[in-house]
């Protein structure tokens, strides 16, 4: 069996959307692409796999509902903003997937959440009774309260990482990165107009971190580096991940359907818990 062909077995799926799928290039909220994406997940959730969600755009739609003209510059009223903006974006969330009879929970993490063996085992424990009950958890960085100013609690650094993480705690068998690019590069196709998608990657060498270079969306904080930095992580703990244009959410089909979307991470585990099998 193919590396491909094997994510059609993929029981329990992470997905991961940047602000840049969520909102238009004006700032403001697209909700036909949420609305989508809501579906599409709904769609994956009733043939009977297991999802979580993982979202940025809390500051994003809170600068959008507080009819800002750009977005904050202290971190205080960031941390106002995302308060808000994270209202906003579960509801919205939480609207579109009970259209399709599907129940959402929020997570909010901080790193101390993860770094303490104690609390991850509540979180992990969490997240395992929404899975059962099949709630979609929705996760995201507690923006309102995570700085580095606060001992003990330190930032992600961007939800790229914070959904390699997810990844780990849920033992996951395949996380997908939506993302403003169709996948992984050779070099920055936006400077670059012969650079060349990588359709799989088996080791993230330092020639490849140097491709890395610095891709980055003008609307979210991840550029290509933190997503290669999430690959690092997913691919360690055994989870395959797959990075791809988030711009048509029913992608996420055509992924699980083994086609040859995006760049595929393979994981370096061969055999993982559960019986999702590698060859």
């Amino acid at each position: 069996m193919g590396f491909r062909q094997r994510l059609k077995d993929a029981n329990r799926i992470v997905v991961k959307v940047g602000s840049s799928t969520l909102t238009y290039d004006n700032g403001n909220i697209n909700l036909s692409r949420i609305e989508k994406l809501t579906r599409t997940l709904s769609d994956i959730v009733n043939s009977g796999k297991q999802v979580v969600l993982v979202t940025s755009g809390a500051v994003a739609v809170g600068v959008n509902k507080l009819k800002l003209k750009e977005k904050p510059e202290s971190i205080r009223e960031k941390q106002a903003v995302a308060s808000v903006g994270q209202c906003e974006l579960m509801h919205i969330y939480s609207k579109f997937f009970g259209e399709y009879s599907h129940i959402v929970g929020q997570v909010l993490l901080t790193r101390d959440v993860v770094e303490d063996d104690h609390i991850r085992e509540n979180v992990c424990n969490t997240f395992e009774t929404l899975l059962e009950k099949r709630i979609i958890p929705i996760v995201n960085e507690n923006d309102t309260v995570s700085i580095d100013e606060i001992e003990n609690i330190v930032r992600f650094g961007d939800n790229d990482n914070l959904s390699a993480i997810v990844a780990c705690l849920v033992d996951a068998d395949l996380l997908i990165i939506l993302s403003d690019i169709d996948g992984f590069y050779d070099s920055d196709p936006r400077n670059n107009d012969n650079a060349t998608l990588l359709n799989e990657v088996k080791e993230i060498t330092p020639e490849l971190e140097e491709c890395a270079g610095g891709a980055g969306s003008s609307v979210g904080t991840g550029g290509m580096i933190t997503k290669l930095t999430a690959a690092k992580t997913a691919t360690k703990a055994g989870v395959d991940m797959v990075l791809s244009n988030g711009n048509e959410p029913s992608i996420l089909l055509d992924i699980l359907n083994a086609e040859e979307i995006g760049t595929l991470f393979i994981s370096e585990k061969k055999i993982k818990k559960g019986g999702y099998k590698y060859e």
